[in-house]
Parts: structure tokens; sequence; C-alpha cells
């Protein structure tokens, strides 16, 4: 007789989006700062690769939420890009994981171009200054950051999600 499959415990990913958003707020050189990792949206991306029919556009918006709380910016300004951030990973999913991590990590940067693009359109449509060149710098180093978190993420979900 079969065995039915247990739908993944979600623990994993509730712990991984609180320490995304640590990482976010935590103090970094001032030289590194431009350059801090997307933490929030590079697990979000993670988790709607991982587990498509468990996380997505709704996990996104509230760890958005969450975000825009934590770091005190317009409330749904978070919420929105990661949403949209989400729903794009969703939809591109099965032609992501075609391809090899580094090449992953190109398609990852481009869908984070996106969230930065959505978050710079509601800063100007709120008629709030506009953040200088640096603002796409952490693209950057969320790119290079991807391969490695996706590696760590995988071992843990798979170890952890699955007893």
């Amino acid at each position: 007789m079969k065995r039915a499959r247990r739908p993944p415990r979600l623990w994993p990913v509730v712990l991984s989006l609180m320490l995304a958003m640590l990482l976010t707020v935590v103090p970094m050189p001032e030289t590194l700062e431009d350059y801090r990792p997307q933490w929030v949206a590079l697990a979000i991306v993670f988790w709607c690769l991982a587990l498509p029919l468990r996380v997505g556009v709704f996990w996104a918006f509230g760890a958005g939420l969450a975000l825009d709380i934590l770091t005190g910016s317009l409330l749904g300004e978070h919420a929105l890009s990661l949403s949209v951030l989400a729903y794009l990973t969703g939809m591109l999913r099965s032609g992501i994981l075609l391809f090899p991590l580094w090449q992953q990590a190109f398609f990852i940067w481009l869908l984070l171009l996106v969230e930065r693009l959505l978050s710079l359109w509601v800063i100007g449509a709120t008629g709030q200054p506009m953040p200088p060149l640096s603002y796409w710098s952490s693209t950057f180093g969320s790119l290079l950051v991807w391969p490695w978190l996706f590696l760590v993420l995988r071992i843990i979900g798979r170890r952890i999600g699955s007893h």
C-alpha cells in the first residue's frame, strides 16, 4: 500500500525569511552597505522556486509588509514589489530551473532589477526624493550571493523539511 506523501513543512520558510529580515537590518561597513544583497527578495525567490504550490504571492506580500514595517519604508512598497517578484518567479519557474546555477543567477538578477524598478516607481509616485545611482548596487550583491544561498537553502529545505 502506498504511503500518502506529507506536504512540506513551512517552518523552514518562516525561519529563512526571519533570518533574511535580520540580515537586511544588521549593520554593515559603510563601504559595503550599497552592495547589501536583497535578502528577503532572494529568500522569496528561492521558496517560490522550491515550493511553488505552497509559497507564492501571498507569502511575498506578507514578507513585504513585515519588511516595510521593519525598515520604516512606505507601507506597501516592498509588499507590492515582492508580490510582483513572486508572481514573475512563479511564471518563469520552469525556465529558470532548466539552467545551471550560475545562469540562474543572471535570471534572478533580472527579476531583482524589476523589483527595484517597482520600488523606484513607488518612491517616485509618492513624491519621495529619488535615490542615488547606488540604489541599483544591491542587485549586484544579490547576483553574487544567489548561488550560495540557493545551495544552503536547498540543503536546509531537504533536511529539515522532510523530517
